[in-house]
């Protein structure tokens, strides 16, 4: 409502603007026209287009043109300027349990024949971000069986807060539990805190990494649980490809691709996560995910072997 309510007084103030523009006999009144119609629209790169042609074809009324998108830019200035205090009042009112966003992927599979296998992989990932802080929660879990045996039980959540304390910096924190019965542990906890840094943040393409010391519980099947100190880095990285492949009227397709890394180094083993994707838009809220995941330990338990890999085929919905 208060979003709306402040369209309104946009789109008031723009009828004045457009209003208060004096007569010209030098551009002619259809060009006028046509920028304040543009102008109406609210959409900047509308107005940068007409304005552009607008002084290709009288590039003698270049003075006047620029003024009238002079005002058009202090008045974009202020549309934003109340759209961020909007948000941060949001922001500052808003309960823990607010403003949280995500989305839930899920995904399975049968096969018979020579082998008889049944998988299923699930994930949330959840996120919430104020004006200095953010949250992300994951949760994630595969399990496969073939042949009457158990050949994937895999659980993962991770909880990580960041305070983004200067432009581009910010400190982390992150809890996480892994339980992988087949590499031979039923119980893996690590606790983490340190510094990141944003090098990457721009619409279509973002890249953030961090790095600090940790602290590791190992809870194994078959051997004593083992506690060691050790160090963490991390890496997320997103990329939007393309958007052109039109599936319908009101359907795109986009192709987008992502992925995370994290390595945890101690005196005895080193682990890597490292997950790979690329996503297809099918609706605003609904995408198909194609993945790679490789989990490697560098001291894994006897019977297990080093490197572990994965390639799911999901649904994912945004919400």
């Amino acid at each position: 409502m208060v979003f709306r309510s402040s369209f309104f007084r946009f789109l008031i103030a723009a009828s004045a603007f457009l209003t208060a523009i004096p007569a010209s006999a030098e551009l002619p009144i259809g060009v006028r026209e046509m920028i304040a119609a543009a102008i109406e629209t609210g959409d900047d790169a509308k107005v940068k287009t007409v304005v552009e042609l607008a002084r290709t074809t009288y590039p003698d009324d270049t003075a006047e043109i620029d003024a009238l998108q002079q005002k058009w830019s202090e008045m974009l200035a202020l549309r934003d300027a109340e759209a961020s205090r909007i948000r941060e009042a949001e922001i500052r009112e808003a309960g823990f349990f607010d403003l949280w966003s995500g989305e839930g992927e899920l995904g399975g599979f049968h096969s018979a024949g020579n082998t008889d296998s049944v998988g299923a992989s699930a994930s949330l990932a959840l996120k919430r971000e104020g004006l200095a802080w953010s949250h992300r929660l994951r949760l994630r879990g595969d399990y496969q069986r073939q042949n009457g045996t158990t050949s994937r039980e895999q659980v993962l959540a991770a909880y990580e807060p960041r305070w983004e304390f200067a432009d581009d910096w910010f400190a982390y924190g992150l809890a996480q539990y892994e339980r992988d019965t087949i590499q031979g542990f039923k119980g893996r906890y690590a606790i983490s805190g340190g510094l990141g840094y944003t090098a990457i943040d721009r619409e279509g393409l973002s890249l953030s990494v961090k790095a600090g010391p940790a602290y590791r519980v190992t809870d194994y099947i078959d051997q004593p649980s083992e506690s060691r100190l050790a160090a963490l880095a991390g890496l997320d990285f997103d990329w939007q490809v393309f958007e052109r492949l039109s599936l319908n009227q009101s359907a795109n397709a986009v192709a987008e691709t992502g992925g995370q890394a994290l390595v945890i180094v101690d005196s005895s083993n080193t682990t890597l996560n490292l997950v790979t994707g690329l996503d297809f838009k099918v609706t605003d809220s609904l995408r198909s995910r194609l993945s790679y995941q490789v989990d490697y330990d560098s001291n894994p338990p006897v019977g297990a072997v080093s490197a572990d890999t994965l390639t799911r085929f999901t649904l994912v919905y945004g919400f």
